[in-house]
């Protein structure tokens, strides 16, 4: 899951981005409105936990991360946005969600539970669960952990990820180039060679477990449910 994290605070969002890393989640961070605006128009996210009141520049001119949400929901961006701010007054809320914001968590929040609503907003924008079974496979996303044949197999953290993201939701072909930019982030880039080395690795893996990864040639991959 790769996410956006816009936040001025440098505290904060040093906090935000060890906490969330270490629930498995990949991050890019902005700390002024001109980062995230670039980061966000670039790249492919699953979400986007959005600060309001931010830095316009390095001079130090505010804006409001509101504008930006606006821009990009005009410009026809759907990716899911969860309002990160001390401006925590019902009007306010209903000002971001009417600018298009998902969810609205108010400062001071507990980690914890900034990490379950875009675990949710995701799930929802995907229809994806967090526990999906395919053969003998079983993929348990919110735990982190996956079954084959009921025995636990201990992934590295890339190809759990590669895993998530074909699993998210099962079925659904996932071209090579959207698989690179989920699992990439600014300053770690995944190359083609190595997206095909962890795609060969997890399918030696998967053998017997009546799960595999296909190949469709110009489209990308599906993780499958072989037949008997």
């Amino acid at each position: 899951m790769r996410i956006l994290l816009v936040e001025d605070d440098a505290v904060l969002l040093d906090i935000i981005q060890r906490s969330l890393s270490d629930g498995g989640m990949r991050l890019d961070c902005a700390n002024d409105l001109a980062i995230a605006r670039h980061l966000w128009a670039a790249h492919s996210f699953d979400a986007v936990v959005l600060d309001l009141n931010l830095p316009v520049n390095t001079e130090g001119h505010r804006g409001s991360g509101l504008d930006l949400l606006r821009v990009m929901r005009r410009q026809g961006d759907s990716t899911p946005v969860l309002i990160l701010t001390a401006r925590n007054r019902t009007d306010e809320r209903i000002a971001g969600l009417d600018a298009g914001a998902d969810d609205y968590l108010g400062k001071p929040f507990e980690l914890a539970e900034l990490s379950a609503r875009l675990r949710a907003l995701v799930r929802r924008r995907q229809g994806s669960i967090d526990r999906v079974v395919v053969g003998g496979l079983c993929f348990d996303r919110s735990q982190r952990r996956v079954y084959l044949n009921e025995v636990e197999m201990i992934l590295p953290a890339r190809e759990f990820d590669v895993l998530c993201e074909l699993l998210s939701p099962p079925g659904r072909t996932v071209s090579k180039k959207d698989l690179a930019d989920k699992l990439s982030d600014f300053a770690d880039m995944l190359t083609d060679n190595a997206l095909e080395a962890f795609i060969s690795r997890l399918r030696k893996k998967l053998v017997g477990s009546g799960a595999s990864i296909r190949t469709l040639r110009g489209m990308g991959y599906r993780v499958e449910e072989e037949s008997a």
